[in-house]
């Protein structure tokens, strides 16, 4: 079978972020509610493109009615052990990038903490399908390029809702490009089939975990507005976990139930 080109490979995984990464910025904000019931932070809403920004939203969400969420409500009735291993791999093929943020933030106690997860889940825990770290008493923590753009003091921007990706600030766009873009675990076949499937398994079972509060919000008389402000809150919680440097995040802690992923 012919090889693809560099272009060609960057092309193939860009329509696939596309299609299955609605949920990142638009249904993301599960651990929003318990991480901001657990601190106090100012997180002001900057929207001066709002009229564009409710015209992606509503497509946004009509992928997200006709196609994410119905696979997501499937996926709930699968078995537990199932879901659960879903979760876990997802978590752990993260932990590389969640690593280099780690760094780059200057928090040598958190990037130790990931690399440690990492090197025990990929192997005691096959590949991370099961998670050894928590009962060896090393938390999961996640850290994100827009993160480490806030802890270096980059201001949020203005709200920018973009097609597929969803709602946050422009400071936080730039760091879903940036993800996109770093491989730290390289780009061979092997990386790629284990990320695609990541990148669905992930999508599916933390939209999963989104049910209940989307479900929610969506009873609100304005559920553009009501999300956009949940996703502003806990990014802002978001930030300060990071300067903080906590190895066991207080949205972690807090979370009862909610998904872990933003």
């Amino acid at each position: 079978m012919r090889s693809l080109t560099y272009p060609q490979h960057l092309a193939r995984q860009a329509v696939l972020l596309l299609t299955v990464s609605y949920l990142t910025g638009c249904a993301s904000p599960a651990n929003v509610t318990s991480t901001t019931r657990c601190a106090q932070v100012s997180y002001p809403v900057y929207d001066p493109a709002e009229p564009v920004n409710r015209g992606v939203f509503a497509f946004n969400r009509a992928v997200d009615d006709y196609a994410l969420a119905p696979v997501a409500r499937g996926y709930r009735y699968m078995p537990e052990f199932f879901q659960q291993g879903v979760h876990n791999f997802a978590s752990n093929f993260s932990e590389p990038k969640v690593f280099i943020n780690d760094l780059l933030q200057g928090n040598p106690r958190r990037s130790i903490n990931t690399l440690g997860r990492f090197a025990v889940n990929s192997t005691v825990g096959i590949v991370g399908l099961i998670d050894v770290s928590d009962p060896l008493g090393i938390p999961r923590h996640t850290a994100d390029f827009g993160q480490t753009f806030g802890v270096w003091g980059i201001g949020n921007g203005p709200i920018v809702e973009l097609p597929l990706l969803g709602t946050g600030n422009s400071r936080d766009a730039a760091g879903k490009a940036l993800n996109f873009l770093v491989a730290p675990l390289g780009d061979s076949d092997t990386v790629q089939t284990l990320g695609t499937i990541s990148l669905v398994g992930g999508t599916v079972d933390t939209r999963a975990s989104l049910l209940p509060l989307t479900d929610s919000l969506q009873k609100l008389p304005d559920y553009y507005s009501a999300l956009r402000n949940v996703v502003a809150e806990h990014r802002a919680a978001f930030v300060l976990e990071g300067k903080q440097g906590a190895t066991s995040p207080q949205a972690d802690n807090c979370a009862q139930g909610a998904g872990d992923d933003f």
